[in-house]
């Protein structure tokens, strides 16, 4: 190979080869060391030559994306029913949007980090956690494919995820790529230090039983999303669910987001009797999604609880843009798609967890378990965490399996069992260590029964939420700015 095609191949293809690559260490196949493989390798062809980093670090966040959320497609124009011509841009606009982030992170360490240590132990580490923390609030958020979820629940480093959260992890893993990458005897010491101590922390209980551990089933419909809100359809839909309702013989039943496809007011009286009847008579309770409605234009996408307890209800606060509010100057965009139930109003924010079954069950829908730090508000009082979802958004993609990754960090942050009632998947029972206990197959109609224990305490996340991978980032950045000025 000459010299000017191998300078090619290492500028312009093996950046974003590498960043497809990565996408092979996060669920469902969970090779956690290959993204800090992959990232160690970016870091080389950059240190070895450092013209183009903008471009060539943008294209390694293309490609991260690109292979990472391009089931955004498949909730575009399958599902949304936007035209491929608009569809395929949409996409790819979606990942050439994320890529700036890392793109910015890598730029932004060598162009202002001097030394090969500060700039790839220090700066660019925090800088890319930095990234994936930014993309967490910005434009209301989308933390989806943090570098931190790909070391879940296997690696060492999930060890951390307790103290420092999902970013915190993120930060880590990269460091690991930095010390990879300059190697030497104290860095392998430094990389076995960090990795050993996650293992060790990996043991550590945060959080203590709390009482008897409680029956509960978790009921997977897998309604395809082309017939959820069909008319036709909905009979058939709440006859089976009241039927696995019925059949039910644990004290807690949940039921997925929007499970009942319509408001609550237009469910018949009898229907809501037949549901909450047999739970009352044997002392059980159940947590249902549908929607809510008050007034004219107020919809909320709710979760509400029936049965021997008092009723109950949670509104969701974190919408899905485009899915449940349109962005200012976007209504044409989601005019082009076909969406019911498409402009939710917020729920209040910090609402109390749900009594039910003897527990207190802090309830999020779908999408909210991605921001870790707007959940945390629940703890110490929840006793179990419970999510429920819709992902028969992302049909057969990866994203059901990425978002029961999400779901076993939340476990670790917040030292709690996770129930997960996922329409058409994955529906699972995840312990506070982020495992997962057991789990139905994706795209079948079933039920999940498992015993689940409540837990009490704090872990450290849940106290200061992302407030420790703050402080150490801000102080890392700091002690790379001294070195600099007594050079």
């Amino acid at each position: 190979m000459s010299a000017r095609s191998f300078q090619f191949l290492s500028r312009w293809v093996a950046p974003p080869a590498l960043g497809a690559a990565s996408a092979l260490g996060f669920a469902p196949f969970y090779l956690f060391p290959l993204p800090i493989v992959c990232l160690t390798a970016y870091f080389w062809l950059v240190a070895r030559d450092d013209r183009h980093v903008l471009a060539r670090s943008y294209l390694f966040g293309l490609g991260w994306f690109l292979a990472g959320v391009s089931w955004v497609y498949i909730s575009l124009h399958d599902m949304g029913q936007l035209p491929a011509p608009v569809a395929v841009p949409a996409t790819l606009g979606f990942a050439a949007l994320l890529a700036v982030f890392p793109a910015l992170a890598v730029w932004g360490a060598t162009h202002l980090a001097s030394g090969e240590r500060v700039r790839w132990l220090i700066v660019a580490p925090i800088f890319l956690a930095l990234a994936d923390w930014t993309r967490g609030w910005l434009f209301t958020g989308f933390p989806w494919q943090a570098l931190g979820y790909s070391q879940v629940p296997w690696s060492p480093l999930a060890g951390y995820a307790p103290i420092l959260g999902v970013y915190g992890v993120s930060w880590l893993a990269a460091l690991s790529a930095g010390l990879l990458l300059l190697r030497g005897r104290l860095g392998w010491l430094l990389l076995t230090g960090i990795w050993l101590a996650g293992l060790g922390l990996a043991r550590v209980e945060w959080t203590q039983p709390s009482g008897a551990p409680v029956g509960v089933t978790l009921v997977q419909g897998n309604i395809s999303q082309e017939q959820k809100f069909s008319p036709e359809k909905l009979t058939e839909t709440l006859v089976m669910y009241r039927q696995f309702v019925v059949d039910s013989e644990t004290p807690l039943v949940i039921l997925p987001e929007t499970a009942l496809p319509v408001f609550i007011h237009d469910l018949p009286d009898w229907y809501l009797k037949e549901l909450a009847d047999p739970l009352r008579a044997r002392g059980a309770d159940l947590i249902t999604g549908l929607a809510e409605q008050e007034g004219d234009e107020r919809y909320f996408n709710s979760m509400v609880s029936m049965g021997h307890s008092p009723p109950q209800r949670f509104r969701k606060v974190h919408l899905v843009p485009f899915g449940e509010f349109v962005p200012f100057g976007f209504r044409w965009f989601v005019d082009l798609m076909h969406i019911p139930l498409g402009d939710f109003t917020r729920g209040e924010p910090a609402q109390p967890p749900m009594r039910v079954a003897g527990q207190r069950v802090a309830v999020n829908i779908c999408y909210e378990d991605v921001f870790g730090e707007e959940l945390i508000h629940a703890l110490p009082a929840a006793t179990l965490m419970a999510n429920a979802s819709n992902d028969a958004w992302f049909g057969d993609s990866l994203a059901p399996w990425q978002h029961l990754q999400i779901g076993q960090m939340r476990a670790l942050e917040t030292g709690r069992v996770w129930l997960r009632a996922n329409n058409t998947g994955i529906t699972a029972i995840v312990d506070a260590k982020g495992h997962v206990q057991a789990r139905l197959a994706p795209f079948t109609r079933d039920v999940l029964v498992g015993q689940a224990q409540g837990r009490s305490g704090l872990t450290p996340f849940a106290r200061w939420g992302n407030g420790a991978f703050l402080a150490l980032a801000l102080a890392g950045l700091i002690g790379a700015f001294l070195l600099a000025r007594r050079r």
